[in-house]
């Protein structure tokens, strides 16, 4: 795949009407304390409160385009992906089967289903990876995997391709990593618009395949579901399509939960949004990368979702973060 974007502005053209234009924030207290110019993208406030809905709908709107509509969907995830397929699913009246593992948020689950989506729940990912390989060999059935597809990567390209026609060119441009389609999708969209913007991944330490994968130039696939809050990043592996586009990153990031947790307090806090634990990658990447800047610097941070459980936010608020104030 070699997209350009021209792909990307296609996308946007042809998914418009169907999701939210997402709010661009910024914290004046935040800059003041980190001496750079930082602007968020809120994917919270998209449709399924993620930014999937946006490669999904794309999906799908693409097949019908080209004459391929199928009969029946179905797609494998732990969670925001599951509810933005049973959602487009749903919009297009076409039947959806979406397979999850059995640990995911119990919102998420919950939200698949309330879509009108068939939810079969596994024991592992692995299983869940299994059975919908499966079930794609079937006549009339569509697969559309979380992140490995040309037209999920495009449609999850659409957020930064936003941010950067309201804000201008900036430095750089930070999001999380779990398959690596937001990544991929911002890449593209980044470099298309701005060639001299770097595109910077996080992941979390505990489930750092991407990363490993970067490091030795071939696909690293983890043997057992990670332990992470940032369920948005559980991925056992990245895909051979966005593999390719995260070679081409500036850099990237291995984030400890600790540091993920004090971001996603914090941010929270001063944006006064929900904050998914994923999202709080970005941040931790940028503020390290930030530490090695010379020049003030003006970047944007992909808030990814904002879908958490009660169990999740519990763990995240178990401990005070906010007695330490964010600082280089």
């Amino acid at each position: 795949m070699n997209a350009t974007i021209k792909d990307i502005i296609t996308v946007k053209n042809r998914i418009n009407k169907l999701i939210n234009n997402t709010p661009v924030l910024t914290s004046s207290m935040l800059n003041k304390w980190l001496g750079h110019e930082v602007y968020f993208k809120a994917e919270g406030f998209q449709k399924i409160g993620a930014f999937k809905a946006r490669g999904a709908c794309n999906t799908i709107a693409w097949l019908i385009e080209n004459n391929q509509r199928p009969n029946h969907i179905i797609a494998n995830s732990s969670g925001n992906h599951a509810q933005a397929v049973a959602w487009a699913s749903k919009i297009f009246d076409i039947p959806a089967t979406i397979y999850m593992p059995d640990f995911s948020s119990k919102v998420k689950i919950q939200a698949t289903s309330s879509y009108g989506a068939n939810v079969v729940l596994c024991e592992s990912r692995a299983m869940v990876d299994e059975k919908v390989i499966q079930e794609s060999k079937k006549d009339d059935v569509y697969w559309i995997p979380p992140f490995n597809h040309e037209q999920v990567i495009l449609g999850q390209g659409t957020a930064i391709y936003e941010t950067l026609q309201e804000i201008g060119e900036v430095d750089a441009v930070f999001a999380p990593c779990g398959g690596g389609g937001l990544l991929s999708g911002s890449l593209i969209a980044a470099k298309g618009l701005f060639p001299k913007t770097k595109v910077i991944g996080a992941e979390p330490l505990n489930a750092n395949d991407a990363s490993m994968s970067l490091q030795k130039n071939t696909i690293q696939r983890l043997t057992s579901t990670p332990q992470t809050l940032a369920d948005g990043a559980m991925t056992l592996a990245v895909g051979d399509i966005t593999f390719e586009y995260l070679k081409k990153l500036d850099e990237f990031y291995e984030i400890k939960e600790s540091e993920m947790i004090y971001w996603t307090q914090w941010l929270t806090h001063l944006l006064k949004v929900r904050i998914e634990p994923t999202s709080a990658l970005s941040m931790e990447a940028a503020k390290q990368w930030m530490q090695k800047q010379s020049k003030k610097k003006k970047i944007v941070i992909l808030l990814s979702g904002s879908n958490i459980d009660h169990v999740t936010n519990q763990k995240i608020w178990k401990d005070d973060m906010l007695l330490k104030k964010p600082s280089l």
